[in-house]
């Protein structure tokens, strides 16, 4: 293993352009990457232009932006001062940036051109610089006669220390406000470092970035982590619909990517699954173990083509991984691999490769990362899984009561999740402690295991199980496309047809889960979704919003 001694982001990128200094770094799909040589000295220019602009050491400065070389360029640059970066999410609302803007008094933003109209009515005293990220121009400033020079350098070395502020990340939780994650040097660089334990990467190896990378799981993971080991990261500059991912799919190759659940899982439901249920006889085949398994390699083999056929690394985090999906995954012989992780922990706490997954696992804890089961229960084993680590925040910015709810005085962070660890140290995740609906016996009901049933019946799109008035509702979503292709041949009052059908489904999605389910697990009432529902950046249904809903 490679020593890296100072965990500071400056220091790790250093390390990295004196090793691969003439080596791909970053680029859009189908354009000449940077090199990391030329990478840092872009840095350092943009360095030279948050100097004009008079940004120093601890100042906040936001980061509004798609994904695109420039979004790495500018995060090492902020960091390199001792400033502060603010990531944002792109697709936060103009309310919920006001809020960042505001509670975090950033002092210059750099924001991407399909987002500038985002904050065009933001108005606040402490923001004096607004900056393209694009090409670093000036929008807005009230320094007159600067501009970005490329070429120039710092006017002053910056000294950063490992336990210096580095981020300040404002998560779009599950389960209401945003909250300002405080990340320092060594929480970020000691989880990327660590990371590599995981699975082995090197100077060759192709990331394409598909998830924001204002969120810390794309960060740490999917930048930071690739950029100490040499390799070369390709963006896309379109929303990564089939249409657009495809191609750059084909185009990149590559070795490692960076999903969520959902994506994964609408592959199999709108892909995979409808090609061995499209004639009565596959769908008979299918339902064969044996041929079952023969199936799933098959569609295996056709995946990993989509995929670039090089892949050897398809990591999935955010959120539970579907059950049956996972096991499509194992089956297919797929190169899937688990993490888990919360912003708060910069992000990864537990984490197994390809090679070593265990159905419905996250794997071992990270080296370096503590984990242990809060208060387990005598039967199950379950309980709040709480972690330890360098990787573990110092805080959210000015909440020392929220902070101090998360965190023991001896050092431990309490996630909020529930889970079990096996005797081989691998963790388990049973559900979110706040999504825990108690039962009237006094179960413990996690509405994640009901959501797995309800979305692997036909044609639901995606579902949220509450309790309402002491009853379990089920909210669902058909895919009314879906059933559109369907019935396509249904000219007359088409629309009418598709609620109908929708109705028609309910009822029975109400016998097919509740045949599937504990006694204490049945719902009693299932509601139809129209729209989809609204989500995080990690594709997670922000359930607060739908917990007043009238059943």
């Amino acid at each position: 293993m490679e020593d890296f001694s100072i965990l500071t982001l400056p220091a790790l990128l250093q390390k990295s352009v004196e090793k691969y200094g003439e080596l791909p770094a970053v680029a859009f799909v189908d354009e000449t990457p940077l090199t990391y040589a030329e990478f840092d000295k872009l840095r350092l220019s943009v360095i030279s232009l948050l100097e004009k602009l008079e940004i120093r050491a601890g100042d906040r400065v936001a980061l509004l932006s798609t994904n695109m070389p420039n979004w790495g360029i500018t995060y090492f640059a902020i960091v390199s001062m001792g400033a502060i970066v603010v990531p944002i999410l792109p697709d936060f609302s103009e309310n919920e940036i006001e809020n960042v803007l505001t509670h975090s008094e950033s002092k210059a933003i750099f924001v991407s051109e399909g987002l500038k109209s985002k904050i065009e009515n933001f108005k606040h005293d402490t923001l004096l610089h607004r900056l393209l990220i694009d090409d670093f121009s000036i929008i807005e400033t009230k320094e007159p006669g600067i501009s970005f020079e490329k070429g120039l350098k710092p006017v002053k070395e910056y000294q950063v220390a490992e336990d210096d502020l580095a981020v300040i990340i404002y998560t779009s939780g599950t389960t209401g406000k945003s909250k300002g994650v405080m990340l320092t040097h060594k929480n970020i660089s000691s989880n990327a470092v660590a990371s590599r334990g995981v699975q082995e990467i090197n100077s060759g190896d192709r990331f394409l970035s598909v998830l924001p990378l204002s969120h810390t799981y794309e960060n740490t993971i999917g930048f930071i982590l690739p950029i100490i080991c040499g390799s070369s990261i390709f963006y896309i500059k379109k929303p990564p619909t089939p249409a657009v991912l495809l191609p750059a799919l084909k185009s990149v190759r590559p070795t490692l990517m960076l999903t969520v659940p959902l994506i994964i899982e609408k592959i199999y439901r709108n892909k995979v699954l409808p090609s061995f249920n499209k004639s009565k006889l596959t769908r008979a085949l299918y339902a064969l173990p044996p041929l079952r398994k023969k199936f799933n390699q098959l569609a295996g083999k056709k995946l990993m083509q989509t995929f670039g056929g090089e892949l050897k690394f398809f990591g999935i985090g955010g959120a539970k991984l579907d059950k049956t999906v996972e096991k499509f995954l194992r089956e297919a012989k797929f190169p899937y691999a688990i993490g888990y992780g919360l912003t708060e922990t910069s992000p990864l706490l537990a984490g197994v490769n390809a090679l070593n997954t265990r159905l419905q696992s996250t794997g071992p804890p990270l080296k370096g990362v503590t984990l242990k089961i809060h208060e387990p229960g005598k039967l199950t084993g379950e309980g709040e899984i709480w972690a330890k680590g360098p990787n573990v925040m110092k805080g959210y910015y000015k909440e020392p009561e929220l902070t101090r709810e998360v965190m023991t005085e001896d050092g431990w962070f309490k996630t909020g999740d529930l889970g079990i660890l096996d005797n081989t140290n691998y963790l388990y995740i049973r559900g979110r402690s706040k999504n825990v609906i108690i039962g009237p016996g006094g179960e413990n009901i996690f509405p994640e295991d009901i959501e797995s049933v309800i979305n692997n019946f036909k044609h639901v799109a995606e579902s949220l199980v509450i309790q309402q008035k002491g009853k379990l509702v089920a909210m669902v979503h058909f895919n009314r496309e879906e059933i559109k292709d369907k019935y396509h041949y249904m000219k007359d009052e088409f629309s009418e047809f598709v609620e109908e059908k929708c109705v028609e489904l309910k009822k029975e999605l109400h016998e097919y889960v509740n045949a599937r389910v504990s006694k204490f697990s049945k719902i009693q009432v299932v509601l139809l979704q129209k729209e989809e529902f609204v989500k995080t950046a990690t594709k997670k249904i922000k359930r607060f919003m739908y917990a007043g809903t009238p059943a």
